[in-house]
């Protein structure tokens, strides 16, 4: 047997060759190493007579055979024995793994969709990577043919059995899906934003702050986080230009160079928009991996931050980089920073949250916000709300598990990410005229959309659930450190 072999191998070196030769036993004598001597030694120095040496020679002969049979039936007695203790335990470990597997089983079968998968999210905190598979191919099978069914439900717990799929593989990971079109993503967000308030909601509370900010001052400078399309700054600029000899000036953070081409071609858009409005206008890029590249940006006069991230339209954005952000930030001083997030990712709560009770939010979070999509995607919008479930609510819920951590991969206080803080800044309460600007506007769509505003922040919620907060926030004292500014564009 290939076990017993095993054990072989391991005997300790103690057990000597029962064929060795008589001087090499001769010498141990007493437990003690004694230099060998040969046969015609011990003769010539009359250590012991000639015949008696043979007779020696024999009866060591004698002995080694009686204590080599000896030997053999105690090292076979020793040897097999714990063999067999070793396939009994085994035995019993396979019939336990077996009755385990069988309530498991039993457990998927008798579990809804919603429990399996919270055991799935359970069981990859517990580190427990191949139930937290199982569960998920369980889900999978279950889920297979409701891609492009018309329960929104059945689609949003195949996009997280996915989520949990990708986040038990540990090697080699699955090919990611191709790209799609950008003609679909653009459809999809013109979609979303007229038939949610969701873009709105951010955008224009995010601009009336910046107006009143500014109320003023002609030479605007925004540095702006995550530009995208530019989406937000037309309504801003149609604002701007009715001023009296008011400018504004850009500047978008690019996080990589693979972002540099998009964001060039949002800045000709929006020069062309500015010209077509006689508004002056310009647009400039700086690639920001490091707080020192902050350095190279000019300031202006009026200096205004406008972050936006994790919102539903959005791509992901390392916590490195927005904490990055916020850093180099500080040593300008804005006049204000205005900060939209999707209330998931509150930079207060993400760090003390475990994987487990992270999925279990993002599960609720993300059934509200189908929820409020379907209100607006009536019966004449299906096929609408599925590609923006495509293209959208997909890629947010697989980033939201991909990306938060757990210990499934080594030590956990490793692996968690270094989330931004709002050192340096305090947040101030939104004016009335934003408040009812925003109620306004939720106002004019269906559903049980509202707007909370409290504790200096300004929420739009889904029933009884917020969805993304936007928060308006000044340089403290102790951080009014900010770096020496040009008066010049």
């Amino acid at each position: 047997m290939e076990f017993e072999k095993m054990y072989f191998d391991v005997e300790p070196s103690y057990i000597i060759d029962h064929h060795c030769s008589l001087e090499t036993a001769l010498t141990f004598q007493n437990n003690h190493l004694i230099p060998p001597y040969s046969f015609q030694d011990y003769v010539s120095n009359d250590i012991v007579s000639t015949e008696n040496f043979l007779e020696m020679e024999t009866d060591i002969k004698d002995f080694e055979a009686k204590n080599c049979a000896l030997d053999h039936e105690n090292v076979v007695h020793k040897r097999l024995l714990p063999c067999q203790e070793i396939q009994e335990t085994m035995d019993i470990l396979a019939a336990e793994q077996s009755h385990l597997k069988d309530i498991q089983d039993e457990l998927m079968e008798e579990s809804s969709l919603t429990d399996l998968l919270l055991m799935g999210a359970e069981a990859i905190e517990a580190g427990n990577v191949r139930f937290a598979s199982l569960v998920a191919l369980r889900l999978k099978d279950i889920l297979s043919d409701q891609e492009n069914g018309d329960n929104p439900l059945d689609r949003l717990a195949l996009y997280f059995t996915q989520g949990l799929l990708d986040k038990s593989l540990t090697a080699p990971e699955l090919p990611e899906d191709p790209v799609s079109p950008q003609t679909n993503a653009i459809s999809a967000f013109q979609m979303l934003q007229e038939l949610s308030p969701y873009v709105k909601f951010a955008h224009f509370t995010a601009n009336q702050a910046i107006l009143e900010a500014t109320e003023g001052h002609q030479e605007i400078h925004v540095i702006d986080f995550d530009v995208m399309e530019g989406i937000q700054w037309p309504s801003l600029m149609v604002d701007l230009a009715a001023r009296e000899d008011a400018s504004l000036r850009i500047t978008a953070i690019a996080g990589d160079k693979r972002s540099s081409c998009n964001i060039q071609q949002t800045g000709f858009r929006l020069q062309d928009f500015a010209n077509s409005i006689n508004l002056s206008f310009s647009f400039d890029q700086v690639l920001v991996t490091k707080e020192e590249d902050f350095e190279e940006i000019k300031v202006g006069h009026t200096l205004i931050a406008n972050c936006m991230i994790n919102q539903l339209h959005m791509p992901y954005r390392e916590s490195s980089l927005v904490k990055t952000f916020f850093n180099g930030l500080r040593k300008l001083s804005p006049k204000i920073l205005v900060l939209v997030q999707e209330e998931l990712f509150s930079f207060s709560k993400a760090p003390s949250t475990s994987f487990a009770e992270f999925f279990c939010e993002a599960l609720d979070h993300y059934t509200a916000l189908s929820d409020s999509l379907r209100s607006g995607f009536c019966a004449g919008y299906k096929l609408a709300l599925k590609i923006i479930e495509k293209e959208f609510l997909r890629m947010r819920i697989l980033d939201s598990v991909k990306h938060f951590p757990c210990g499934i991969m080594g030590n956990e206080s490793n692996m968690l990410p270094d989330y931004p803080s709002m050192n340096g800044f305090r947040p101030i309460p939104t004016s009335s005229c934003n408040v009812t600007q925003a109620k306004h506007l939720i106002s004019l769509f269906n559903g049980g959309y509202w707007v909370q505003n409290e504790q200096c922040k300004l929420t739009l919620c889904w029933k009884s659930r917020p969805l993304t907060t936007a928060s308006i926030w000044v340089p403290t004292a102790s951080s009014n450190t900010s770096l020496a500014r040009s008066t010049s564009f």
